[in-house]
């Protein structure tokens, strides 16, 4: 029993170790109203682009999101409590030099009717912490 106990034990510590890296990340929780677009200027390589979502339709526990990032434009139903809850936002380039590359993950947490109000939690995913982001105010 001990040499079971003992070999999971280092299993789990290997695992952590080599798994630990990819999630290293950060995270921002968010609240919106219908229509608010949240604005996120990302930076890398002396770059800078803008992502930008919304949300438009909460209808049968599903909320509509419409996003962008530079030319890529996409929309989204997310559900709070079900498999699809979120939408991953690649932000640079696949190639030879970005293979796993950093991405932002929008997650929809919960929606509150009185206030009409939709809560994200935003994580930014960057193994080699090149990405820098900003959130900007909304005018």
């Amino acid at each position: 029993m001990k040499r079971v106990f003992s070999t999971l034990l280092a299993l789990l510590v290997v695992s952590s170790a080599v798994f630990g890296a990819d999630l290293s990340f950060i995270s921002k929780e968010i609240s919106l109203q219908k229509d608010e677009q949240k604005k996120i200027l990302v930076k890398y390589e002396g770059r800078e682009k803008l992502f930008k979502f919304r949300w438009t339709l909460y209808i049968n526990d599903g909320l509509v999101i419409h996003r962008s990032y530079g030319k890529i434009v996409g929309q989204n139903i997310l559900y709070a409590h079900s498999k699809n809850q979120s939408f991953k936002q690649e932000l640079v380039t696949r190639g030879a030099v970005y293979y796993d590359v950093p991405y932002m993950l929008v997650k929809f947490k919960e929606f509150d009717a009185k206030k009409n109000e939709a809560k994200f939690q935003i994580f930014l995913f960057d193994r080699n912490n090149e990405i820098k982001w900003k959130f900007l105010k909304n005018k």
